[in-house]
């Protein structure tokens, strides 16, 4: 396929239909893709893996008809954002998200993450706290308590096997993209509870993880989180984010989540130095905010309007 047929392909996945609006804008030194809708604070939403924008498509329209400014942004390699050679390591994606707070104009944002980009919000509520007014993790633990679980707790360690097989070159892309990227359907269904994502949901993840050079950029972050575990650079991030998070924290986690076990999750709280509230959705599993989207939004929207976020 020529480029300008995987241009169209890619925006065909990437530039899905709804009452949001698609750009695409420029912070440390790439254009990421938005989708947009509302007006009001900012809500700033940062996807994981395997998935890009499109898993906030529920909360977009909630937080906007809450009187929010809903902004759900492709990370660096995924979906409609820039596919750069280097810069996936968590201090730079975590500027990324930073970043793209400063370019919407806005002097701070309420940050929610889930998996990868509920890492990417711990981290950038510690390097960049000014810009950061609360935050929200879904299904992944402080990374000090990540990285503690990893090595320590067999049982994590297990539940962690495609993050300890991405650290082959070359052969986790293939794997990951081979027969139309089934592997990303396996992981959607298996890493869900009861409630499993319908067809075509699965279909559109997918096709996004075929689009040229995704699956690379996808599973870098994760290499870089066990390959540095001993390395200079990943001490110094470690000891970094011993700094507490100053700002109210939210802390959201399926109870059957089968790959970030909830004990791994709950002490992360130790962490913060502000208001901290743990919620563990029952019977859900990865993805709570699409697996029960309704009560996801409610506890979120709830907790942001929360004038003052207690510790219950």
């Amino acid at each position: 396929m020529s480029s300008e047929g995987h241009s169209e392909a890619r925006s065909a996945v990437v530039l899905r239909d709804g009452p949001w609006t698609h750009r695409h804008v420029a912070a440390n030194g790439a254009r990421f893709h938005i989708a947009e809708q509302g007006d009001g604070p900012l809500v700033l939403l940062v996807h994981g893996f395997p998935q890009f924008w499109w898993t906030w498509r529920h909360q977009i329209t909630a937080l906007a008809e809450a009187g929010y400014r809903a902004v759900a942004m492709d990370l660096r390699g995924v979906g409609g954002s820039d596919r750069t050679p280097r810069g996936y390591d968590p201090a730079n994606l975590a500027l990324d998200v930073t970043g793209v707070i400063r370019s919407l104009g806005e002097p701070d944002a309420a940050l929610v993450g889930h998996d990868l980009g509920g890492y990417l919000a711990w981290t950038a509520a510690v390097m960049r706290p000014k810009l950061v007014r609360r935050l929200v993790v879904s299904s992944m633990p402080h990374p000090r308590s990540w990285r503690s679980a990893l090595l320590r707790d067999p049982k994590q360690t297990l539940a962690s096997g495609s993050v300890w097989g991405f650290q082959r070159p070359w052969l986790p892309e293939r794997q990951l993209v081979a027969d139309d990227a089934a592997a990303v359907g396996t992981m959607l269904t298996e890493w869900s509870g009861p409630r499993q994502p319908e067809p075509e949901t699965v279909r559109v993840y997918r096709q996004a993880m075929t689009i040229p050079s995704t699956a690379h950029c996808a599973i870098e972050p994760y290499r870089w989180m066990v390959r540095s575990i001993a390395r200079p650079d990943g001490i110094q991030f470690n000891r970094r984010m011993k700094r507490p998070v100053l700002v109210p924290t939210l802390h959201l986690h399926g109870s059957l989540d089968p790959v970030l076990r909830t004990r791994s999750s709950a002490g992360s709280g130790e962490y913060v130095e502000a208001p901290y509230r743990w919620r563990l959705f029952d019977g859900l599993g990865h993805f709570p905010h699409e697996e029960d989207p309704v009560a996801f939004s409610t506890e979120l929207i709830d907790w942001l309007k929360d004038p003052e976020p207690d510790r219950r």
